[in-house]
């Protein structure tokens, strides 16, 4: 058998001293960063996904790193950090900008921290504009940042809430991190169409936002009418990250199925218990009539209460059988979910993935188009 401990310098080919991952989750565009100094074994999380956190631990483990800290480059608006999983996990670090002020953060940062693992470190600076606590992870050789929203791949982050300002994220970006060396490579925290990775000189030559010769007024006059719809996912991130990612005490779990509690707090089962289990259920489909005929398909013998109209016929719903609510993706069966669970419905669940994992995973939707 391998020994798990020289697992980070096989890892690590031609004798580099640092490794370096890069990670992805495709549903919030997030990329993750692990680091680590391949003498000491001793690594860093950037920016971790809640959701991604077994796939994040679990290559953490097949290394042989000892994590020190889990480092939010800030509080996303668009998903949940995994960091307190990853502390409760090893034992790591909880790293974020102090000026946030969130909970069971173990590690505040402040401009010009060092954050070492192994023979490594971490410089902090300070990136604010996109939200006041925005700070970027800058390697001790300068050949490397990490900027999560600040800077992304021929753009930035936007400034139109969570305290943004675009003058001020003009200034954090022109005078921290394009004043690096030309050749220093600069890892987003997001981006949505495969571009991983960029330089100082690049993002100077070709960011259409300030690259060139953008001047200040040029740039906070594009952040100031980009007019984007805000992140589907902000009510549960912004308070969960406020938290460092713990989340909330769970209700007590019910008996009836293996129900498992997604962050939010939402009871969910999984596609495979509810097509074993359909003759006992109340399949309740809250999409719209022309969805459930259209080329998506639908669950057989579900019941079809559209969301708008959930609260005028709650009394449509059987209450001899527990209920599992579906929709295309499970975001709004998750809204019908909440609303039924206040309504006094205990027995319910939303199908984890809506229709379209159901579909992933084999299980016959009535109606479907095959592609």
């Amino acid at each position: 058998m391998a020994d798990p401990s020289r697992a980070i310098t096989s890892a690590a080919a031609g004798g580099q001293r640092l490794l370096l991952r890069q990670l992805f989750d495709a549903d919030t565009g997030t990329f993750t960063y692990l680091l680590a100094d391949v003498a000491s074994g001793q690594g860093v999380l950037i920016d971790p996904v809640f959701e991604q956190h077994g796939r994040d631990l679990s290559l953490i483990r097949e290394l042989g790193i000892t994590l020190v800290a889990c480092l939010d480059t800030h509080a996303h608006a668009d998903h949940v950090t995994g960091s307190w999983l990853m502390h409760e996990a090893t034992g790591c670090a909880i790293g974020l900008a102090a000026a946030v002020g969130a909970a069971n953060v173990t590690l505040p940062l402040q401009h010009g921290d060092r954050v070492a693992f192994g023979d490594r470190a971490l410089e902090v600076r300070s990136t604010p504009g996109h939200t006041d606590g925005c700070i970027s992870f800058v390697l001790d050789d300068q050949s490397m940042a990490f900027t999560g929203d600040a800077l992304l791949v021929r753009g930035c982050g936007r400034c139109d809430f969570q305290q943004g300002n675009a003058h001020t994220l003009w200034r954090s970006i022109t005078e921290q991190l394009l004043s690096l060396p030309e050749p220093c490579l600069l890892y987003p925290g997001h981006d949505y169409t495969g571009r991983g990775v960029t330089s100082v000189a690049e993002e100077k030559a070709f960011n259409a936002r300030l690259g060139g010769a953008a001047t200040e007024r040029d740039f906070v006059g594009h952040m100031q009418n980009m007019k984007l719809p805000h992140p589907h996912k902000i009510a549960e991130a912004l308070p969960g990250n406020m938290r460092s990612g713990k989340p909330r005490q769970a209700e007590t779990n019910s008996v009836w199925a293996p129900v498992q509690r997604s962050y939010a707090g939402l009871p969910e089962l999984a596609p495979a218990w509810v097509a074993a289990h359909l003759p006992e259920l109340t399949v309740l489909d809250v999409r719209a009539p022309e969805e459930l005929q259209g080329p998506d398909g639908h669950i057989s013998g579900s019941l079809n209460i559209p969301l708008p109209e959930l609260e005028q016929r709650r009394q449509e719903i059987p209450s001899d059988r527990p209920v599992v609510v579906v929709c295309h993706s499970g975001s709004r069966s998750a809204l019908a979910t909440q609303q039924l669970l206040k309504e006094g419905i205990a027995t319910i669940a939303n199908l984890r993935g809506g229709l379209s994992r159901w579909s992933d995973e084999g299980y016959p939707l009535a109606g479907a188009i095959a592609l």
